[in-house]
Order: structure tokens, then C-alpha cells, then sequence
């Protein structure tokens, strides 16, 4: 396993890394992060959407319970220490969309649009089932990771997750 973990989430009780903290969009890789960023709070103040929140440590986390993301580059743009480095060229970050059928109301048999409604992208369609109601399904490879689909959720079902990299046979570390 490649997974890299840092001190805190091994200190919480996540040393799998399965629930990293979601950055602001852009933010340099995440040991970087935390030895660089100030704590200043200008990235949470200059958020239009609010979805920036003081996290652990101090560290600025995205909770996308409180809004989406509009990739409006304020967040980089306060951004002192250039932790938040927005860049043309590179995606704001690699996020996987995830619906958590027990919480789901459509999985539930209760008919319910509002994932599909709230998507932008197109990410989340809706499909039909034999004798049953239609039910999300996530389309990664659609989603832009903007959070618009999690506070909606009438179930709170929906979740993003950083995508984690698949390395080709050539890249694995053989011991």
C-alpha cells in the first residue's frame, strides 16, 4: 500500500488514511501545507460561498455541509503564503463523488431528484431499476468535485472524497 498518512489523521485514529481533510481547491500537497500555511484565516474570510472552515490545527478544510465551491480563486488569491497556488494548467483538486445507499432516499425506494437537480455537470444520473424507483450513480469522471450536490441531500447521502491515484504496474514499489 502506497498510502501516505500524515501525523494527525495517524493521532485520530484514521492511520489507513481513508478520511483525509479536504484542502481548499489548489492547495500544494498536503505536508507542504501544513508546514507552510500561516493559519492567517485570510483564505476563510475572502470564501464567497463560506464553505472554508477552520479546521484542526488551525488549518483551513473545505466542509461542503455549508455550500459548493465556485472555483472563484478567492481563497488563492488571499492566499499569503501561496499554500493555495491557483494554477491555469492544474485541476483545484481530484475529489470522488460517493452516495452512501443506507443513507440514500432513492436507494430507499423513495423517488428523489435532488442529487441529479443539483449537479451541474451532469455527474450524478439518475437510473432506472426493474420494479423500482430510479437511483443515483455517480459518473467520477464527470465531476468537477464543486460540492454542490452534498448540502442538498436530503438523506445527507452524498460525500467527496479525494480520488485515490491508481498506479500502473510500472510505478509499484517492489520490495
Amino acid at each position: 500500500m502506497n498510502a501516505h498518512v500524515s501525523r494527525s489523521q495517524f493521532l485520530r485514529g484514521d492511520p489507513t488514511g481513508r478520511h483525509p481533510v479536504i484542502r481548499p481547491p489548489w492547495a500544494i500537497a498536503e505536508s507542504a501545507f501544513v508546514d507552510y500555511c500561516s493559519r492567517c484565516e485570510d483564505c476563510l474570510r475572502a470564501c464567497p460561498e463560506g464553505i472554508l472552515i477552520r479546521g484542526r490545527g488551525g488549518y483551513p478544510e473545505v466542509d461542503f455541509r455549508r455550500g459548493e465551491c465556485t472555483f472563484c480563486h478567492a481563497c488563492a488569491e488571499a492566499c499569503r503564503p501561496g499554500v493555495i497556488a491557483d494554477q491555469a494548467q492544474r485541476q483545484a483538486w481530484s475529489l470522488a463523488p460517493y452516495i452512501d445507499p443506507a443513507a440514500c432516499l432513492a436507494w430507499q425506494g423513495v423517488v428523489c431528484l435532488t442529487c441529479q437537480e443539483q449537479c451541474e455537470a451532469a455527474a450524478i444520473v439518475l437510473r432506472s431499476q426493474p420494479g423500482g424507483v430510479m437511483r443515483p450513480v455517480v459518473e467520477p469522471a464527470a465531476c468537477t468535485g464543486c460540492g454542490a450536490c452534498v448540502r442538498p441531500c436530503p438523506g445527507q447521502a452524498i460525500g467527496l472524497r479525494r480520488r485515490i491515484p491508481v498506479s500502473s504496474p510500472s510505478e509499484e514499489v517492489h520490495a
